[in-house]
């Protein structure tokens, strides 16, 4: 069977309802908890960090953008390495992507659950758990199709914007009488001095790849040519104003310290500062608004991973019980199941900052591969300037080697496993079939 003669997925999504699945990936886990962990490696110069890391995530934005245009089916990157790369390049992002946002969103669901206890006024033991349950529920909405999860996104975003657009209008203020919590823009450090700054880039980084989420679901989009690159564009945008915004007044209220404090024990770094604030029901506000964001993003990572393991499973890469639709053509129910119960196992098991960093380092070299990619293009499909996808691979595979050494060893290690399991794969089906016919 040719990979032109599977099952397609219906185009049910326009600009609008593309933007808002971005942003739903993009206005979460970013904004309420990852802020906090840059601060924390950066201090004040966070600011700096959101900044650089919005410019690299342009690049990679226009690149995936005008790949997504050109080839516009499900599976993001790990499709264009396979059309323009090799083989094994395109494995390879897949397999990068499925490492990143599977701890991207065991991050989520524990953002989730530490924000939903803060609100609750309960104590934290319960916090994997809890994340669980969150994982379980949301794979089940993405079984029941994606037009009734785009609807559960719409509302979740409205309500998120509404939470952070009241923090920033009530932290603002405060932020610039006390100018004194900037300063020193760079913190004095252990290692090289920017060391902690690039580490924040990076972090900041992963924040931005929501809109990763338009392009995988290209094969769903009307009109991909023009709809894809408008829906990243406007989607970055809006992120990268509204990140500056909360870090500025994060930080300038409480200070980048008592900022990252409260990353590690709780992942809920916007709470104190709510706080801090003493605004009537703003810390109450800030609190429902991550509850609906975190699970936004676990909505929307659900659906993208499931939309990669689909790929794969088309592919050969992964069994073809992976390739197989629901019956009405709106969710690969096998590949749903199996990324349900894989972000599930690490909800249970995970550790923020960590998850958060291994996240970094392989999604930069995912998206090292999309730019490696877009170099490729024929004239007739090049949408962009060969530059912008040059700088973006230098800016991805540099920014990736500053996460801690013990993350980037794990993550080379992973690609090596990898490769083994794509070159073993095909002798492997080939058995299975023999076998069968057997």
């Amino acid at each position: 069977m040719t990979r032109e003669n599977h099952q397609r997925l219906r185009r049910d999504l326009g600009v609008g309802g593309a933007t808002m699945l971005g942003l739903g990936s993009m206005v979460g886990t970013g904004v309420f908890v990852s802020i906090g962990i840059a601060a924390g490696a950066a201090g004040p110069a966070t600011i700096l960090a959101i900044l650089l890391a919005a410019l690299v995530a342009t690049c990679n934005a226009l690149s995936s953008a005008q790949l997504a245009a050109a080839h516009a089916v499900s599976g993001g990157t790990y499709e264009y390495g396979y059309r323009y790369l090799t083989p094994s390049l395109g494995f390879t992002a897949g397999w990068m992507f499925l490492c990143a946002k599977t701890a991207s969103a065991a991050t989520a669901a524990l953002g989730f659950a530490g924000y939903l206890l803060r609100l609750l006024g309960d104590g934290e033991t319960a916090m994997p758990w809890i994340a669980f349950v969150a994982v379980v529920l949301f794979t089940l909405l993405v079984l029941a199709g994606l037009k009734r999860s785009s609807a559960m996104n719409i509302a979740v975003v409205s309500v998120t914007l509404l939470a952070l657009t009241a923090f920033v209008a009530s932290g603002l203020p405060s932020a610039l009488r006390t100018a004194g919590n900037f300063s020193p823009f760079f913190p004095a450090t252990d290692g090289p001095a920017l060391h902690g700054f690039f580490y924040a880039t990076a972090l900041m980084f992963v924040a931005y790849t929501g809109y990763g989420r338009i392009a995988t679901l290209g094969e769903e989009v009307k009109e991909p040519r023009t709809s894809i690159p408008q829906a990243i564009i406007v989607t970055l945008a809006v992120t990268a104003v509204l990140y500056v915004l909360v870090a500025v007044a994060a930080i300038g209220t409480v200070g980048a310290d008592r900022f990252a404090g409260s990353v590690s024990e709780r992942a809920t770094p916007l709470e104190p500062v709510a706080r801090a604030l003493d605004v009537a029901f703003l810390p109450q506000l800030i609190a429902i608004g991550a509850v609906m964001a975190m699970l936004g993003v676990l909505l929307n990572l659900i659906i993208g991973l499931s939309r990669i393991v689909l790929a794969m499973g088309r592919q050969g890469d992964a069994p073809p019980l992976f390739a197989r639709l629901s019956g009405d053509g709106r969710a690969p129910t096998g590949a749903v199941i199996l990324v349900g119960l894989a972000v599930g196992g690490l909800a249970l098991i995970g550790s923020v900052e960590t998850t958060w960093a291994f996240s970094a380092f392989t999604v930069l070299i995912y998206y090292a591969i999309t730019n490696l990619a877009a170099l490729r293009l024929p004239p007739e499909d090049r949408l962009y300037p060969r530059w912008v996808a040059i700088i973006g691979l230098i800016a991805c595979l540099f920014l990736a080697f500053w996460v801690p050494v013990t993350i980037w060893v794990v993550g080379l290690g992973l690609i090596l496993i990898g490769l083994a399991w794509k070159t073993l794969a095909p002798r492997l089906w080939a058995a299975t079939n023999r076998n069968t016919l057997s």
